[in-house]
């Protein structure tokens, strides 16, 4: 098996026994003899190879029963029973399967072990979860990250595992598989209206991920978005929405779907908080005007006392809600209590002063946040609202969601292609920078495939709907970004972890602070003063809010550049990557082969023996044949039917032209007929074909695929980061070599079979600290999902895409080195906040401490460092 797929019907592209081209291409006469071993583990006994299916992991495929014509009665193979239950190690039919598989009366399912990141580990979970009550099966997969689990009741042993799984790696999450349980778990989403504060949500999330049967839950702050994965996610929906109001009693959580019907109601609470707010100003400074003209309290006190109702009534309200429910240490009762402190120690415009401060803060941090959030999903969303419907002649409108599959849409130019689908009439340039990026609109005609998103900028075109707006491809980049900001980085773990514990501690010396110090001085009125500035500072949000935001803006400016990342661990591991491998073909090769020399041994002019040749490989669909007779035809040459035609297995093909007998094919095709051949200098890289003509050598050619455009420049852009580079491929090393020379690649591993690729790129990662690999194959999932970060380039195979951490639309070589900028930018960003944010409440801590910070500067450290740190995280939507 030399692994690459191609059909090599007889051209000097077809290789030896053990050679490995890595095209992915079906090589349909490469024939193995009897007793040869390709290496799959099958005995073919003389067969060709394409005649078999490799079976690459232990799973079983269920079928229904029919019986196919010719077969007999009790035949199993899969076309009799394309719906019967077969074991994917054996090949046998479930029944007669001898492998080491669940007991048939348990239930099977399969979960995602998220965030592992250490194959021995993996193998210790593994160990620990055998060993549990009422489990009959269990393995670990860590190249996929999947536990295959048989037990009598998951229900009960899910918490044990999850409970195991942390105890070996404290990150990783088991998740039911998307897909794995048909009508038991199911992911929802809901949005969190009135969510106000990062630091609430990080203790709501906590508190639903820990209900009985809930397996996963995740809050996103920057989109008020909550995912639950349980059974029945509604069933959930009371002890959530009990658990939410507990901690932020404005909170109300909604179904995704009504998001849009709120919008309005978020515009008059917008409306009614600037009101509240200039209420507070103008009552501000009515009070302070009238203190230094030398009014007392009897005229001033009332003033500053409707003010502060005006401004803070709603904050105590809240925290009076919350203490009942044990909601003690956050943002509100916080406030309420520094204030009203600075009124018992008479500090009346201070008290209304601070309150002011706070709530112009926090409007303004939701607005940023707000902004940054409606910049980043407008980008990403461009699901159409309506859409040109064609029935008969005429247009009718209807919304977006009406269209199904096999409507005619009609596309006028200068408009957004709604659907994906098919061209049936027209024919235009269609503009897919809004989807992919790529800035140079391509052309499109009847029978193309056109996807949603992209723009029409010329001709009018009819499109047949292929997929409803659901499956479109403008609702899964739209899905990919949401879903993405959920999975949250290892230092956005961290952060809320760290929230925790910082917020009582601060509290607690801020107690110490007021008590403490006064029993030895006496001065109550100063350190009660410098505990309240304490309380004030003592809110994380500017942490907790401003790090997950960082990447979710990373993942936005991605999705508007066409690079998917699919969540904040990924653009986080990619930020530390230190190497990066490349397959070669269809990630540093454009995936086509072209005629790159005609080279005549004398008695031809090179257009003359590529007509000859052309005529004889017109009738083949071999992608070497099709070069030559794409080549010939892009010249304009007449080809001759050829009067007698023989294909010669594994060799090439003898054919009877007006010249006379023919042969074209590779050296062994000249060997077997004798023909005698001049010193063929080997330059370049490529696959040479051979020509014959009446016996004698008439010339070669050399057929090879195209380096991409952009690579060299690619992998330059790399090196500048610092990364080395290297590629996998199935090829000869020779060929390997020239296309290494002609990028400027680092270093080059050749003739490797798929199964080679994982052990050489485990080796690479002890080697390097992170390792990224980019493919687009079927046979490049397995490695993809075992490096340290998985790019996938969006022409590849669907399993390919599926195992990546991230997906590059263009299939550009660019979108490497800018992958990794922009992951960088967004850890940068974070960490920038992170050390900011602490920074700045420290030194104000210390100054309060030696008397010079007031309650002023603590809001600052507060709301004002939440902003800014806001701020900073959207930059990146900014940067070229």
């Amino acid at each position: 098996n030399c692994g690459c797929g191609h059909d090599h019907h007889g051209h000097d592209h077809t290789h030896e026994h053990g050679e490995n081209c890595g095209c992915g291409h079906d090589h349909h006469e490469h024939t193995h003899e009897h007793g040869e071993n390709c290496g799959c583990g099958h005995d073919h006994h003389g067969h060709d190879h394409h005649d078999h299916s490799h079976h690459q992991s232990h799973t079983h495929v269920v079928v229904e029963h029919h019986q196919t014509p010719g077969h007999p009665a009790d035949c199993s193979c899969e076309q009799c029973n394309p719906h019967i239950e077969y074991c994917d190690v054996c090949g046998k039919s479930l029944a007669s399967c001898t492998c080491d598989m669940p007991d048939k009366d348990m239930e099977k399912r399969v979960y995602i072990l998220e965030n592992l990141g250490c194959a021995n580990c993996a193998a210790k979970m593994e160990k620990k979860i055998k060993e549990l009550p009422g489990v009959k099966y269990a393995t670990i997969t860590y190249a996929t990250k999947q536990l295959r689990l048989s037990a009598e009741d998951h229900q009960a042993v899910l918490p044990k595992i999850q409970e195991i799984c942390a105890s070996i790696e404290s990150e990783v999450k088991v998740v039911p598989r998307s897909g794995a349980l048909p009508g038991a778990f199911k992911t929802k989403t809901y949005i969190l209206e009135n969510l106000g504060c990062a630091n609430c949500a990080a203790k709501m999330e906590k508190r639903i991920s820990e209900l009985d049967g809930v397996t996963d839950a995740t809050i996103t702050f920057a989109t008020k978005q909550l995912r639950v994965t349980a059974k029945n996610p509604d069933r959930y929906l009371p002890e959530i929405r009990n658990i939410c109001t507990s901690i932020e009693s404005e909170v109300v959580v909604q179904e995704k779907e009504k998001e849009k019907e709120k919008e309005a109601k978020a515009h008059v609470k917008k409306n009614r908080e600037l009101w509240a707010i200039l209420a507070g100003v103008v009552l501000f400074a009515a009070g302070e005007v009238l203190e230094h003209m030398g009014y007392g309290n009897i005229v001033t006190l009332p003033i500053y006392i409707i003010g502060y109702i005006i401004l803070g009534g709603k904050i105590i309200l809240t925290a009076l809600k919350n203490i009942p429910k044990g909601q003690i240490f956050d943002e509100n009762f916080l406030m309420s209590i520094a204030t009203l402190g600075a009124f018992a120690i008479q500090e009346y415009p201070e008290a209304v002063g601070v309150m002011l401060f706070y709530r112009i803060g926090e409007y303004f941090e939701h607005r940023a946040v707000e902004k940054s959030r409606g910049q980043i999903m407008d980008t990403v969303d461009l699901r159409p609202e309506v859409v040109n419907l064609l029935i008969g002649d005429e247009v009718q409108v209807i919304g977006a969601e009406e269209a199904q599959v096999g409507d005619i849409l009609l596309v006028r130019p200068g408009d957004r292609i709604p659907l994906d689908g098919v061209i049936i009439e027209g024919e235009s340039r269609i503009d897919t920078s809004p989807v992919t990026g790529e800035p140079v609109p391509v052309k499109a005609g009847f029978s193309d495939e056109v996807m949603s998103g992209c723009v029409n900028t010329s001709g009018q075109l009819k499109i047949r709907v292929e997929k409803v707006l659901e499956e479109s491809m403008v609702t899964r980049i739209l899905d990919s970004v949401e879903n993405a900001a959920a999975s949250k980085p290892k230092i956005d773990r961290f952060i809320t972890k760290f929230a925790r514990v910082y917020t009582p501690c601060v509290v607690f010396l801020a107690l110490a602070i007021a008590i403490l110090p006064p029993l030895i001085t006496g001065n109550w009125t100063y350190w009660i003063y410098t505990a309240l500035t304490f309380l004030v500072m003592s809110c994380p949000c500017a942490l907790v809010l401003s790090v997950p935001l960082a990447f979710f803006s990373g993942i936005g400016v991605g999705s508007k550049k066409g690079i998917l990342f699919k969540g904040g661990v990924s653009l986080e591991a990619m930020a530390h990557v230190s190497a990066v491998v490349m397959d070669k073909t269809g990630t540093i090769t454009e995936g086509n082969f072209v005629l790159q020399q005609v080279v005549s041994a004398g008695n031809y002019a090179s257009d003359e023996l590529l007509r000859i040749a052309a005529s004889c490989e017109q009738i083949s669909t071999h992608p070497i044949a099709s070069s030559i007779v794409a080549s010939a035809q892009e010249k304009g040459l007449t080809l001759e039917k050829p009067s007698s035609l023989e294909e010669v297995a594994g060799h090439g093909i003898r054919a009877t032209l007006q010249e006379g007998e023919v042969l074209c094919g590779n050296k062994k095709l000249m060997d077997k007929y004798h023909i005698k051949m001049k010193q063929i200098p080997k330059g370049g890289f490529g696959a040479e074909v051979f020509l014959a003509v009446n016996g004698k050598f008439a010339g070669y050619f050399i057929i090879a695929d195209t380096v991409k455009k952009d690579a060299k420049t690619a992998i330059g852009r790399l090196k500048t980061l610092g990364i080395t580079t290297a590629m996998f491929t199935g090829d000869a090393q020779d060929t390997a070599q020239a296309v290494a020379d002609e990028t400027g690649i680092d270093e080059v591993h050749a003739k490797l079979l798929p199964q080679d690729k994982l052990s050489r790129l485990t080796n690479m990662r002890s080697q390097y600290s992170s390792v990224m690999f980019v493919g687009d194959g079927i046979n490049d999932a397995p490695v993809l999902a075992g490096a340290d970060v998985g790019a996938a380039m969006g022409s590849g195979a669907d399993a390919a895409i599926e195992a990546a951490d991230a997906v590059f639309m263009t299939s550009s070589m660019e979108a490497i080195p800018q992958a990794i900028l922009i992951a960088r930018a967004a850890s940068r960003i974070a960490w920038q906040n992170v050390v900011f944010a602490l920074v700045i409440k420290i030194l104000v801590m210390i100054l309060g401490l030696l008397g010079y910070a007031n309650m002023w500067l603590a809001v600052f450290a507060d709301t004002g460092v939440a902003m800014l740190c806001v701020l900073n995280s959207i930059r990146i939507l900014y940067k070229k």
